[in-house]
């Protein structure tokens, strides 16, 4: 297999209610800035691939609205295709078109803006429609019932909790890109207000609005035409049963999408051997779930952007973990750790994180 580079990336600055900006403007903005960052032009791109979700953006085929945004009707026009879900899939459906053969280079797009719809409606629409839609389940009371199933079988205290909210705010302060950039006190995520026992609001992450796009290569055009190539060592992708049917204390899942970017990697010792983290963690707790499942003890290497408690825009989330990773990866992220040569990125998607991507990735 011919390695694949992430050659270039972008994001805006992620916030609350973007009504400067359509979802065209966000993700022209990343684009741009990812086709600067790569310095390169949008010829220099054979083929497009997007994350968008028909519910959150409020049409059908929600892609078509951010198609020459991106580029795709430059020239003669490019092959352009849409995937329904986090961006880091979309990733991999750009990793697996330039394995393919058919391509050299793949710009990957995801956008979101979570102010212009409800969430409690567009995800109690995740539940089945006949046994649980109608107990008037959302994203956030679905979790609540995760935390406290993991949290009592594991033992961990609200405090634990608390501590990640503390050190993931600490680090988003320091992210210009971050759309929560005020630090706090743990005695003030303890004293948040309950929004769904045992989740308190600053255990949840905003809903933001933003767009993210990177750029890969295969290894001859990465070779040539990069300044700065961070090289894709192993990925796994797995999803799991819905809500109702799986242990809400453990993510399968994941698990297993760890073991199979592991064992391409080579990574037999995860905590010694990857030296950066980006995890994909709606909630508090869920920083605590991933990290077991990712066999990952070293908490003050995680989430050093602020992750999802400081800034998430959903479809976003997981592209914006591996921009970050690879940031960390460059020498070049606004909270930046030292020596970093290895890193993880973390998408999910789905109540409970169903479905999990896990990336590692080197300079």
């Amino acid at each position: 297999m011919e390695p694949v580079a992430i050659i270039g990336v972008g994001q805006t600055v992620f916030g609350s209610n973007r009504k400067d900006q359509t979802y065209a403007d966000l993700v022209y903005e990343a684009t741009t800035a990812a086709l600067a960052d790569a310095e390169l032009t949008i010829d220099h791109i054979d083929n497009i691939v997007t994350a968008s979700n028909d519910f959150f953006d409020g049409r059908t085929i929600s892609s078509m609205a951010v198609g020459d945004a991106c580029g795709a009707a430059f020239g003669n026009g490019k092959s352009i295709s849409t995937v329904e879900g986090d961006g880091s899939f979309a990733a991999l459906y750009g990793f697996s078109r330039i394995l393919s053969g058919s391509y050299e280079t793949t710009l990957v797009i995801a956008h979101s803006k979570s102010s212009e719809g409800d969430l409690r409606l567009l995800t109690n629409a995740f539940f089945d429609p006949l046994t649980e839609r109608s107990l008037g389940l959302d994203w956030v009371s679905a979790a609540a019932l995760q935390a406290r199933v993991f949290l009592k079988e594991k033992n961990i205290s609200n405090i634990q909790c608390g501590n990640v909210v503390v050190k993931n705010r600490a680090s988003g302060a320091k992210n210009p890109k971050a759309h929560v950039r005020k630090p706090l006190t743990i005695d003030e995520a303890l004293r948040s207000p309950l929004l769904s026992a045992p989740l308190k609001e600053t255990d949840v992450c905003p809903s933001s609005d933003g767009a993210a796009a990177l750029i890969l290569a295969k290894e001859s055009f990465a070779r040539k035409k990069s300044p700065h190539p961070i090289w894709i060592r192993g990925m796994g992708l797995c999803a799991d049963a819905p809500f109702g049917e799986r242990n809400l204390a453990e993510s399968k899942a994941l698990r297993l999408a760890a073991q199979k970017a592991y064992q391409m990697a080579g990574i037999d010792q995860p905590t010694k051997q990857i030296d950066v983290v980006e995890l994909s963690e709606q909630f508090s707790y869920q920083e605590l779930l991933w990290m077991e499942e990712l066999n990952y003890q070293n908490s003050s290497r995680v989430n050093l952007s602020g992750g999802c408690l400081s800034a998430h825009a959903w479809i976003v989330s997981g592209l914006a973990r591996m921009i970050e990773a690879s940031l960390q990866l460059r020498g070049q992220a606004s909270n930046q750790a030292a020596n970093v040569k290895r890193a993880l990125a973390h998408g999910q998607y789905g109540l409970c994180g169903q479905s999990h991507s896990v990336w590692v990735l080197e300079n």
